[in-house]
């Protein structure tokens, strides 16, 4: 059954300060999470650099990719930070109601870019979307920042928000993706992938045509072969070591502290709780037992329950795992103040577009917001616009 985990936190302005106990000053977006060792410090920074590394062909760019490094994307105000990048992925839904993921054509993210020598190759411009996709959607490039707090999540934290059923009649019945072998995922815009280090790994042959241990091979091109000779890279195009620095830099990224409140902002943090988004956007998560010691048994103010909720018709676009095409994961708000896009695709240009489109399970709690009076409402929005 779904808890209320917030009412247990009420003292809410707490929360800029949870995390950063110890520390001279609140953090600042591309932190590193506080009470890292000197050693981990400097892992964190090597790690960084291998974030923000520019690939070339001649090291095994592409030849398909859709950007040459982590850092292009996740890059404002600093590394980690969102992106204006805008994906294509594209999956099946199936006559039996699963979904394929078109791995035999290059899976569910279509590469936008190629390198000169596929274009000269082939003459195209972009990864063609499979012929056999049923659907496709855009995705916006989210911030990574406090990424590894909520990989320190527990499984049991995440089931215990679940009512996949409604049991409580509350209008909200969110429930946990799953990976193919059955674990809960948490990351991700459908909440696919189970662990940080799944998502980071994968996002070297995915975004950037870098091939790993794990994935030693490179994509096709719409189910075929890449011809001979464009990718000359031996592979693996990158080092277990660099993965793991890289990993580990964003594991250990600290969300940036959310800003001061005013009489204004602290009456719209009261308000987001009145009229449900907390529901969703759970205020609070505790990590549970974690061998690195930044991430153990720690507080986070996530605005997430990492769960699947169905959002209405009009957000919808395609499945991944369990979830529909209308089924996403709650968002987390940490570091909001830092977008200039919103929703999953990022078709909003402001917050309050992006809480007016809420559909579905939301409804609700976007019906309460828009009933509010005008400063009601502004005050939401100051709320938010300080996380």
């Amino acid at each position: 059954m779904r808890t209320t985990t917030f009412r247990i936190f009420p003292g809410a302005g707490v929360l800029a300060v949870v995390l950063v106990a110890g520390c001279a000053r609140p953090l600042e977006p591309g932190d590193p999470l506080p009470g890292l060792t000197q050693a981990e410090k400097v892992k964190f920074e090597r790690g960084k650099a291998v974030f923000v590394r520019t690939f070339v062909a001649a090291d095994g760019l592409g030849p398909l990719f859709n950007a040459d490094a982590c850092g292009e994307c996740h890059e404002e105000p600093v590394a980690g930070g969102p992106g204006d990048e805008v994906e294509i992925h594209a999956t099946a839904l199936m006559a039996d109601g699963t979904c394929d993921p078109l791995l035999d054509q290059g899976g569910p993210v279509v590469q936008q870019q190629v390198t000169d020598a596929l274009h000269a190759a082939l003459g195209i411009t972009g990864e063609p979307v499979p012929a056999r996709a049923t659907g496709t959607g855009r995705r916006s490039t989210p911030d990574v920042l406090g990424f590894g707090l909520l990989d320190a999540v527990t499984d049991e934290t995440i089931l215990a928000l679940a009512d996949p059923d409604d049991r409580d009649g509350d209008g909200v019945s969110g429930r946990p993706n799953r990976f193919v072998d059955g674990r809960i995922g948490r990351f991700g815009r459908k909440a696919f992938v189970p662990t940080l280090r799944e998502f980071n790994d994968g996002a070297f042959p995915l975004e950037q045509g870098i091939t790993t241990p794990s994935a030693p091979q490179e994509e096709s091109v719409a189910g075929k072969p890449i011809p001979a000779g464009v990718d000359p890279a031996p592979d693996p195009e990158i080092a277990v070591e660099d993965l793991e620095l890289a990993d580990f830099f964003v594991r250990t990224l600290a969300p940036p502290a959310p800003q001061p409140l005013k009489s204004t902002g602290l009456r719209g943090r009261r308000l987001f709780v009145a009229v449900g988004c907390a529901t969703c956007h759970v205020i609070r998560l505790t990590t549970g037992p974690n061998p690195l010691q930044a991430l153990h048994r720690r507080h986070v103010a996530a605005y997430t329950d990492l769960l699947l909720h169905d959002m209405g018709p009009d957000l919808a676009d395609i499945c991944l795992g369990q979830a529909t095409p209308s089924e996403f994961r709650t968002e987390p708000l940490m570091g909001l103040r830092l977008s200039s896009s919103f929703l999953h695709d990022g078709r909003a240009t402001s917050i309050e577009e992006a809480v007016r489109l809420h559909g579905g399970e939301a409804q609700r709690s976007r019906d309460r917001f828009n009933a509010l009076g005008e400063k009601d409402r502004r005050a939401v929005l100051r709320f938010l616009q300080s996380l």
